[in-house]
């Protein structure tokens, strides 16, 4: 098929519809501009790439303090301490002193 003979139907075809009331006016030149005000991609690699490194360390910190926690020799010994006591003591110190003091 002739590339003018298609453009002249599509163009025939696009004068025979009237447009509808659906969009509003001037709507695709508020997008354009919007579009062109984004942020270029090539300025936004290297926050990509700076991201990514900064999730790869962070993972692998994780992963370090988790080996640490579980490997660690120390807790793996059974404590018969029992710091409940001494937690709740610590959070109601100010609720009795409040009491004290009238």
């Amino acid at each position: 098929m002739n590339l003018t003979e298609l453009q002249n139907k599509l163009l025939a075809a696009a004068r025979a519809n009237v447009p509808g009331d659906q969009v509003p006016y001037a709507f695709e030149k508020r997008i354009t501009a919007l579009l062109a005000s984004r942020v270029a991609a090539e300025n936004m690699n290297l926050w990509v790439r700076g991201l990514w490194r900064a999730a790869v360390s962070c993972v692998a910190i994780t992963l370090l303090f988790g080996a640490w926690a579980v490997f660690n020799p120390t807790t793996t010994v059974a404590t018969t301490d029992d710091w409940s006591p001494n937690f709740e003591n610590t959070l109601l110190a100010s609720v009795d002193q409040s009491d004290q003091a009238q």
